[in-house]
């Protein structure tokens, strides 16, 4: 049975650095137990060399408006959890938000990272949308962990 995680989280404003290096992390401690975390930032090393990632910013297939859509949507569908990391963020990310709307519509326990106040995803909905909040990545992936514990 495969065990699917998609890590979630803002990418547009962030560096190529800032939206890879916490996700490379969580692949590798997610490895340990046999789950596979699937980064929306998989195959798009071709953003490396912009120091920030902003809408438009690559004509490549995979940066357009359909293909962040598509894959993104098909990724959630097919992970068993998700993932947010909404640690420190600077505006609110619509894209996370959307996928945070399909993670619910699609029954998707959500595991959310973030502070415990004043997090600018804070919001009525996001709070009931939420499963499980906690405030550290490593607590996060624990949460991850424990839903496969089986």
């Amino acid at each position: 049975m495969s065990k699917l995680v998609y890590l979630a989280g803002p990418i547009n404003g962030c560096s190529y650095g800032g939206c890879v290096g916490w996700r490379e992390y969580a692949i590798e401690e997610l490895l340990k137990e046999d789950i596979t975390g699937l980064s929306p930032m998989r195959a798009k090393e071709f953003l490396r060399e912009h120091p920030q990632i902003v809408d438009g910013i690559s004509s490549h297939v995979l940066a357009s408006d359909s293909g962040i859509t598509a894959r993104d949507m098909w990724d959630v569908r097919r992970s068993d959890a998700i993932l947010f990391n909404l640690l420190e963020s600077k505006k609110v990310s619509i894209g996370t938000m959307v996928e945070y709307g399909w993670a619910s519509a699609f029954r998707k326990p959500i595991v959310a990272v973030m502070e415990k106040q004043r997090n600018v995803h804070e919001h009525p909905i996001v709070r009931r949308l939420t499963d499980f909040r906690v405030e550290t990545l490593d607590e996060g992936l624990s949460v991850v962990k424990a839903l496969f514990d089986y």
